[in-house]
Formats: C-alpha cells, structure tokens, sequence
C-alpha cells in the first residue's frame, strides 16, 4: 500500500512540475506540435519560426556570416542542415554595443574557441557567450536554432 501512495505522489509531483514549467515559460513546450517536413523546408528556404512557445522557439535559419551576438537569457543549440562555417564562441568581444537590455554585438571576438561546422554538426552555446559566425565558405548556412530562455 504505501508503494502505491508513494508511486501516486511521486506521478503528482512530476504532473505537477510539468505543469509549473510549461506555464513559466522555462524551455518546456505548452503543447504539442506537428509540423510537416513540407512546411518546414518552406520556412527553411526563407527563414522564420517552426515553433514559438514561451520561453521556447525552434528557427529555421539561413544565414550570411555577421556580428558577433550575446543574449543575457537564450540558450541556443544549433543543428546544421546546409553549409559549412568557421563559428566562434568565448573570448572577449570587441567594439561590443549593447542593442536591448538582454542583447549586445560586436564587430568581432579576441580569442574564443574556433569550430568548424557543418552539415549534421550540432553545437550548443549557453547564455552569456558571445558567439559568432566568422566565416562562411559556402556564403550561407542553414540550421535549426533551439532557443531556450532562461532567468
């Protein structure tokens, strides 16, 4: 008996979490989303959302290289789809120019670590770490970006 009850509270707990994360917005989905490949490459081609929960959005980007970026609250995981690039993350950013309270860039990034991606790489890049596409030797890229916010 006290199994059942203990397994009843601990499925309540977790109901219940749950539920506390999708309503604060903390990267937790507040509902389930199906979105079909035909969809997905039309949003590809030109760029947007897929997904836009709070505190949660799923991007289709494609992109040139360009400034240096530093979010205060997004985490971002980035899967590689097309291209190949010279990315940067850390260092120190120069010429840095804060653009919202949450946001800075830079013209460029003194040291860092150097990473060269490509099509079915996946990098993360936590808040607070400049990062930066330097060098994009097929003109673009394209990947999808997970942003989580965080507090």
């Amino acid at each position: 008996m006290k199994f059942v009850l203990a397994k009843a509270a601990l499925f309540a707990m977790f109901i219940l979490a749950g539920a506390s994360a999708a309503s604060t917005g903390e990267g937790v989905p507040a509902s389930v989303h199906y979105i079909p490949h035909d969809q997905v490459a039309a949003v590809m081609a030109k760029g947007g959302p897929i997904i836009n929960d709070p505190g949660l959005l799923v991007l289709a980007n494609r992109r040139e290289a360009g400034a240096v970026e530093y979010h205060e609250h997004t985490n971002h995981i980035f899967i590689m789809v097309d291209g190949e690039a010279t990315f940067i993350t850390g260092g120190t950013m120069v010429g840095a120019k804060r653009t919202s309270p949450d946001q800075m860039t830079a013209t460029s990034i003194e040291g860092g670590e150097t990473f060269h991606l490509s099509k079915g790489d996946v990098i993360t890049i936590p808040a607070k770490t400049p990062h930066w596409w330097k060098e994009i030797s097929t003109k673009t890229v394209g990947y999808y970006a997970i942003n989580i916010e965080s507090k």
